[in-house]
């Protein structure tokens, strides 16, 4: 299980990355193990793969469904928290290395559907960034000044394909793009596996551990994969318990989409300034139709239970700015981790040699699991990359410093959840569909009753660290809000970092 048994579905979801695939069913060894098949975990796999390196690629789940199915799909080489406060915190050279590090994931991206012959309807479009609600157009300003400086490819214009934003100003940023996710990992499935690499499904990897000369991934059911190199895609890190989890935070992002007329919308992508902003693109449909995209409305893993409001704000947008919308189609939502200094965590695991980590998307998973695969794969080829710095898992950002603060105060008011009393009084008043954290002693129990009246109670305390999780009655799952963890109303670990199953009661 993995975060596809989680209730929504995407646009995505539909398709099969790796349908033939099974579990591991006996020890293998090989070159390069990795851990999750989300574009990171596959990208990697395949830099390997047709650099003549034996991979194995494990999965909780089924291959490609975790959160790269949850994405909206933006292709983008701009810095998703904007360049001036990546500038700010890591100085002008290594923005410039993050614009064009994106920038070659993209470039990877299009070369590799071009290479394998991947059909997964990629094209290069333009992205605008414009003025969200009370947002001043300096915002804008400040951008293009720094962009300039970077070398990257922007200019302001007047004007865009919106109700009401005839005269408005925004910012068109050249060469970004957009794909079908799950139909780009198809490809990268088929070009692993015909180049002899391992794909096991429904795999859960419980330990992690170098052997002097290698490593070996242990998984629940017994099995051992020994390899000289692991890496470790899985949102967030399964491996390590503390110094990347206090450095990043888990954010819950809601996506929907609708049907558009073909046209009314031009193919690109759209983001506004707004906090927390919102989101939107195209996706091609059939008979003169299209799909409009929007996501949005992010807020801290957990923190609250409210997504009826999320969507019903994020629709209200929309139809703002395209009144002609068509029919709802999907809903859903992702998580994504936010680094405190918005740059992924890509490199070997602090404290270890062979161990490698690909974290902390910061709302661009996609591009950073590409740069991810061709920074990894340079390292475990023994190769310098001029990336390493500016994404290096160990780096400390004295400028975050207060950011780091803030987000590692969530542990600590979660902490003193456990002194409060239960959200209701007695599991007996428990209404089927629902979940609801309940004190009973000095125990807190996470309880759900499902709609033909069976109870599920499980500890409240999230085998990662022993945060007390929070129901999320959009998923029907409970979230962990300090990591990022979730978790079946069974119990069962759905996303990393947690491996085990909430404790039985």
């Amino acid at each position: 299980m993995n975060v596809s048994d989680e209730r929504t579905a995407s646009l995505w979801a539909s398709i099969k990355v790796a349908p033939e695939t099974a579990p591991l069913a006996q020890d293998e060894t090989v070159d390069v193990v990795v851990v999750g098949s989300g574009i990171a975990g596959m990208s990697t796999a395949y830099e390997l793969a047709i650099a003549g390196q034996k991979v194995a690629v494990l999965d909780r789940g089924k291959i490609g469904s975790g959160m790269t199915a949850r994405t909206t799909a933006h292709l983008s080489s701009v810095c998703d928290d904007y360049f001036s406060r990546l500038a700010d915190l890591r100085g002008t050279e290594l923005a410039r290395l993050y614009y064009q590090s994106h920038s070659a994931a993209i470039d990877r991206i299009e070369a590799i559907q071009d290479v394998e012959r991947i059909g997964c309807d990629f094209r290069r479009v333009d992205g605008f960034l414009f003025p969200g609600a009370g947002r001043p157009e300096t915002d804008l300003d400040r951008e293009l000044d720094i962009g300039t400086k970077l070398g990257v490819t922007v200019e302001k214009i007047v004007g865009l394909p919106f109700a009401g934003f005839a005269d408005a100003p925004a910012l068109r940023y050249a060469n970004q793009a957009t794909f079908h996710p799950l139909k780009y990992l198809r490809g990268l499935a088929a070009g692993i596996s015909a180049r002899a690499g391992l794909l096991f499904s429904d795999t859960v990897a419980e330990k992690i551990e170098e052997t002097g000369d290698g490593v070996r991934v242990s998984t629940s059911a017994g099995f051992v994969v020994s390899a000289k190199w692991a890496v470790v895609a899985t949102n967030s890190p399964i491996n390590d318990r503390v110094v990347l989890h206090t450095k990043q935070a888990p954010y819950r992002t809601y996506a929907m989409s609708f049907k558009v007329g073909r046209g009314v919308v031009p193919d690109a992508l759209y983001w506004d300034t707004e906090d927390p902003y919102h989101y939107l693109r195209i996706h091609p449909g059939k008979d003169e139709s299209d799909f409009l995209i929007v996501g949005g409305e992010d807020h801290k893993t957990g923190a609250v239970d409210d997504a009826d409001d999320r969507f019903t704000a994020l629709t209200a947008w929309t139809k703002r700015l395209v009144p002609n919308v068509g029919m709802e189609t999907h809903r859903w939502s992702g998580q994504v981790m936010e680094t405190i200094d918005h740059a992924g965590f890509i490199g070997r695991n602090p404290g270890n040699e062979r161990v490698f980590v690909a974290t902390g998307d910061s709302g661009e998973g996609i591009t950073h699991g590409v740069v991810a695969s061709l920074l990894i794969a340079e390292l475990i080829l023994q190769r310098k990359s001029p990336w390493q710095e500016l994404y290096q898992p160990s780096r400390k950002t004295a400028a975050a410093f207060a950011d780091y603060l803030a987000e590692n105060a969530t542990a600590i008011k979660n902490f003193a959840e456990y002194l409060a009393p239960g959200e209701i009084d007695s599991i007996e008043k428990l209404a089927p569909g629902k979940g609801a954290i309940v004190r009973e002693g000095l125990a807190k129990i996470a309880a759900f009753r499902g709609d033909d009246g069976t109870l599920y109670k499980r500890s409240a305390s999230c085998t990662h660290m022993g945060c007390q999780v929070h129901w999320n009655s959009l998923e029907r799952c409970w979230d962990c809000t300090c990591h990022g963890s979730h978790f079946a109303v069974d119990g069962t670990a759905l996303n990393g970092p947690a491996v085990s199953p909430l404790a039985e009661t």
